[in-house]
């Protein structure tokens, strides 16, 4: 029995500064479809994440094209996830005297790109 290893390209964005959360959903919208289409996608969808999605997703690109020698028209989105990376904590006073804890989140966001068969 042979496994045939498919070529990926990888991109990832660590310590970005927005919660997983909001990430999540964006790359909710991008998973399977064309490089194309999920660029036009992010550049239309009004959401904090997609400036730096269209970002990673160049760079993603980019690799496939200059490093595994891919067909940048034949690929498309394979596997996108996000990561929680460290969260910063900080305190905001409150009233009477007491102080609560902020919690600022970071994301570790990762995009892996393979050409499709047809």
């Amino acid at each position: 029995m042979e496994k045939t290893i498919k070529n990926k390209a990888v991109a990832h964005l660590r310590y970005k500064r927005i919660s997983p959360r909001k990430v999540g959903l964006v790359l909710n919208l991008i998973r399977n479809k064309p490089v194309k289409l999920a660029t036009a996608i992010l550049k239309h969808t009004p959401k904090a994440a997609c400036e730096s999605l269209v970002k990673l997703l160049k760079s993603a690109s980019s690799n496939a094209e200059n490093n595994n020698h891919m067909d940048v028209d034949k690929l498309y989105v394979s596997e996108c996830f996000v990561t929680p990376g460290p969260i910063m904590k900080r305190f905001r006073p409150k009233d009477h005297g007491r102080s609560h804890r902020i919690e600022k989140r970071t994301s570790h966001v990762t995009i892996c790109l393979e050409e499709s068969e047809q």
